[in-house]
């Protein structure tokens, strides 16, 4: 490799020890896997304990300790770790890039494949749309600055110096996370149970009990569909048949055997009780075809539900006039329900839009009833909702599942007071969250920025006394020109006159 500014360059597979050996398990094995790989810490915290029966087509590679696991799929996502002295002899996927080194120290080259030059250069060179990889021999060609083991080593101890101070930090910023998560349900809860608004009620004593409150709410209900059914037949210029109003679907009751008595005024209610709730639609196959999209019909998916706090005000996609055609356009204000992937995430629209089946749109039936009240509702009971849901190939609940989810109903003149109260409590968490999040953040920069000088020589000093790392390169690259020669002149030749076989 090149020499530049006296420093001396190499790459990853000019260092390797070789080929790892793929001779797969023979007994009871430890089977390590991407899905074992923690992205954040860049540890192995999950290895399986398999049969020899159970083994899996990609159970190849035997690993020893100090190997680097590379994850040759989503490289962006720099899923590396080490193999620690535990998993000596364990089983990994051949999903893995094994690098081993008698040159390179196994903390420094763990080191060097999380810098951010070893990851833009391994997303630059990823092939595939559906399964983004890139090969063994794009990650063997990563070059870098060569130095001695023993300047290795001073390398290593000084990011484990820096580093460490670095991860208590954003240790300290996740737990401080994580008691905003807690804070934020709790506050949920007292909402949803009434503590929130205890001292108000008290202030403001209910006209009317649950049981009234909820037959005004039915009956409610029950007007607006016949005036829409009426609104239909008017548009449609038909007369409405004789016992029309029969069709009337009633909305399932709740089941309040379990649940908690709920303060004065207040009532159980089921969803379909107080609103209108139905699956969005994309009829069309495949649902990526590409004439369905590109319009100005704004197309909500589960992710744009996901990173979405409280309203959807932006998504990646629009439907067309043809993507229009075969779903449905629902009204702002409608609430919407991740009902597979994210399990029981929920937003409020803004605007008109269309969300396919992985979705389900309430509409509120009654004016007794605040959409807004109903979504802080539903985040309450979310992480229910989805370890409720049933284990199949992809976790997903189903519409008639939310039909008959109960909900706690206050008057609206509380449901109002919860939602402001909320709002306020909510907001000042939300600014708390964006704060950790520029630290995590900066934090992350800070990180790359350490390895960047780790690996351009900026870290610590040469020491003077170490052999030239352009020496030792040297006698590594004649040792191993040596070790391939002697190998090929080992090598069987075929007879004279017959060809040697393939």
């Amino acid at each position: 490799m090149s020499e530049r500014d006296g420093a001396c360059f190499t790459t990853i597979g000019e260092l390797a020890d070789g080929i790892v050996s793929q001779t797969g398990p023979s007994d009871q094995f430890v089977y390590v896997d991407i899905s074992s790989i923690d992205r954040q810490e860049k540890t192995i915290n999950n290895p399986k304990v398999l049969e020899p029966s159970q083994s899996p087509s990609r159970a190849k590679q035997v690993l020893k300790a100090g190997d680097v696991l590379v994850s040759m799929t989503r490289p962006n996502l720099n899923a590396v770790a080490l193999v620690p002295d535990a998993l000596d002899g364990a089983i990994g996927s051949t999903g893995f890039h094994v690098i081993r080194s008698t040159w390179l120290n196994p903390k420094f080259l763990l080191a060097l494949v999380q810098s951010q030059a070893f990851i833009d250069s391994m997303s630059a060179v990823v092939q595939g749309a559906l399964y983004p990889a890139v090969r063994p021999r794009d990650i063997e060609a990563f070059a870098f600055r060569f130095e001695v083991p023993s300047h290795q080593a001073r390398i290593v101890a000084k990011l484990e110096e820096l580093l460490s101070e670095l991860d208590a930090g954003v240790a300290e910023l996740k737990a401080a996370q994580r008691k905003l998560a807690r804070y934020r349900q709790s506050l949920l809860k007292a909402a949803v149970e009434g503590a929130l608004t205890a001292e108000w009620r008290q202030l403001h004593t209910p006209a009317e009990s649950g049981a009234q409150l909820l037959e005004r709410i039915l009956v409610e209900r029950r007007a607006r569909w016949e005036a829409k059914q009426l609104a239909k037949f008017k548009e449609q210029g038909k007369i409405p048949p004789k016992d029309w109003q029969q069709k009337y679907p009633e909305p399932v009751k709740p089941d309040t055997t379990n649940l908690p008595e709920l303060p004065e005024g207040w009532v159980w209610a089921t969803l379909s009780q107080v609103g209108w709730l139905d699956r969005g639609r994309s009829k069309h196959r495949p649902r990526n075809a590409p004439h369905l999209y590109g319009g100005p019909y704004p197309f909500v998916q589960t992710g744009d539900i996901r990173s979405s706090d409280t309203f959807v005000s932006n998504v990646d996609a629009t439907y067309s006039e043809a993507g229009l055609a075969q779903s449905r356009l629902w009204p702002a204000g409608a609430m919407c329900i991740t009902i597979a992937a994210n399990i029981g995430k929920t937003a409020i629209l803004t605007m008109e839009a269309c969300f396919p089946d992985s979705v389900v749109g309430f509409l509120s039936g009654t004016n007794e009833v605040s959409i807004r009240f109903v979504e802080y509702f539903m985040r309450s009971i979310q992480q229910r909702l989805e370890e409720e849901a049933p284990a199949t190939a992809q976790k997903n609940i189903n519409l008639e599942i939310l039909e008959r989810t109960a909900i706690c109903i206050p008057p609206r003149k509380e449901q109002d007071r919860i939602v402001d109260a909320l709002e306020i409590a909510l907001d000042d968490a939300r600014t708390s969250h964006r704060a950790i999040e520029i630290a995590l953040k900066r934090a992350t920069a800070q990180r790359q920025n350490i390895l960047r000088a780790a690996f351009a020589g900026e870290l610590v000093p040469q020491d003077p006394n170490d052999e030239p790392a352009s020496v030792l390169l040297e006698r590594i690259r004649a040792e191993r020109e040596a070790a391939a020669a002697a190998a090929r002149s080992s090598t069987p030749r075929a007879p004279r006159g017959r060809r040697a076989k393939a």
